[in-house]
């Protein structure tokens, strides 16, 4: 087995203390591979008054850049502006491979161009699933397939998710893996004391955004509680489509059966999953659903539409899979209603143990290891390969860019030449110099 150490550098827009799946992967990537020995640091903008260097769990630097967000928690795009400062931190760390998270963000994309043209390897994620018909979908394909062209490795979270970005992005597909997300077993266990013993609980736990399927949402509502008075919701998440949900309530006047919780820390998720007996996913799209992973390993009956990477992620005796409308759904959570009240359901502690053997974050750890092992191992390609790749995007224009930021990267080489940059120490290597210290000391005492 090789047991070569690397130093990453994981980019990304979107990390804490925001919340998501995303933000959620990547702590808990960077925390197994810090307990493997890996270095690794993590690049993403400031949030709020949170800029400059902060640690966290088990010494994980994170570095805050002070840059305003453009839209949706992403930065503008310049390319050329954030060179300086990225160029300098990635000499500062000994950075070796740059690992960019979600199509979305813009600095995960801009860092590992940088990474590239100073000669690092750079691996991607992809977290989404995206169309080819509509505007913004054509418009972000394009760019992923421009920023991809001279990628070393895509990683991809699900079967589905991995045909999707070959066929939008043009990549290769012997340089795209899959390896699926996993969930904390030991954060979410089941504990059936917390249900109500009067009444069915059906918990929602997602952003009310178009694509999480809040529309379905709000036609199965009112229908559901008409047909089943012992049936209540627990919804937890926010977004734009909050005022239909609010609207629907107060219509049908179901105040007192459908509680909206707002946006939810993921230390409450556990709390909010407990109370309920079956959950609900109404997606219209998903390359992966951690949701419905972190609702099972809780025990509940999960009912789900049939879309994306969904029927990947879990056996057919954990889940009920539908079509994505209203009708399906609503018989699906009739079937899981009617399995709950007949007892035909497996035991929650029994789900939780399966969960925890299919999904475990050391699992995803190694593999993602072989990944950066095998990039590792790749030759390193000058500019003129570089440009090449580019060139097979089609879109000539970024040739310039590229070229523009090639020499960009050559002027501060001599203006500001790496040997005037100090190299960081490791938080690792710190702490072993200070208790071998504590240990000398400790023996010139017994002296």
């Amino acid at each position: 087995m090789d047991c070569q150490k690397h130093k990453i550098c994981i980019v990304s827009d979107f990390f804490y203390p925001n919340m998501g799946g995303v933000e959620e992967h990547i702590f808990n990537l960077s925390q197994c591979l810090l307990d493997k020995g890996h270095k690794v640091v993590i690049l993403t903008h400031s949030y709020g008054n949170r800029v400059g260097i902060r640690y966290m769990t088990n010494g994980l630097k994170v570095y805050y850049l002070p840059i305003k967000v453009f839209y949706n928690q992403c930065v503008l795009p310049t390319m050329i502006c954030s060179i300086p400062l990225i160029r300098y931190i990635f000499i500062r760390e000994e950075i070796q491979i740059i690992h960019g998270h979600s199509a979305f963000s813009a600095l995960a994309h801009e860092g590992m161009l940088i990474g590239r043209l100073m000669g690092l390897k750079s691996v991607f994620t992809d977290h989404s699933l995206f169309g080819f018909a509509d505007a913004s979908a054509v418009l972000t394909n394009k760019c992923l397939e421009m920023s991809l062209a001279d990628c070393d490795h895509c990683i991809c979270v699900s079967h589905t998710g991995k045909e999707n970005t070959v066929l939008r992005a043009k990549v290769q597909k012997e340089k795209v893996s899959v390896i699926p997300n996993a969930v904390d077993c030991a954060l979410f266990t089941p504990d059936i004391s917390k249900r109500s013993k009067n009444c069915i609980t059906i918990v929602v736990v997602s952003r009310l955004v178009y694509r999480k399927g809040v529309d379905f949402l709000a036609c199965i509502i009112p229908e559901i509680c008409s047909r089943y008075k012992n049936v209540q919701f627990l919804i937890g998440g926010d977004g734009p489509k909050r005022w239909l949900i609010e609207e629907i309530r107060e219509r049908n006047l179901l105040q007192h059966r459908v509680t909206l919780l707002g946006s939810l820390e993921h230390s409450q998720v556990k709390h909010v999953l407990n109370k309920g007996h079956i959950f609900l996913n109404t997606s219209l799209t998903e390359a992966y659903c951690m949701a419905i992973v972190e609702a099972a390993s809780c025990g509940l009956q999960v009912v789900s539409t049939k879309v994306g990477g969904i029927p990947e992620v879990l056996p057919p005796d954990l889940i009920y899979l539908v079509e994505p409308n209203v009708p399906a759904l609503i018989e699906g959570l009739e079937q899981a209603i009617a399995d709950y009240q007949a007892g035909k359901v497996i035991c929650p502690q029994e789900v939780h143990k399966r969960i925890g053997s299919y999904y475990n974050w050391h699992n995803v750890t190694k593999r993602t290891e072989i990944v950066y092992n095998r990039v590792r191992k790749e030759e390193k390609r000058n500019l003129g390969k570089q440009l090449a790749n580019y060139i097979k995007s089609g879109v000539l224009p970024y040739l310039l860019v590229v070229s523009w930021c090639y020499l960009v990267l050559q002027f501060l080489e001599y203006f500001v030449p790496r040997k005037y940059i100090d190299i960081a120490k490791d938080y690792g290597q710190c702490i072993k110099s200070s208790e071998s210290e504590k240990i000398k000391t400790n023996e010139n005492d017994k002296r």
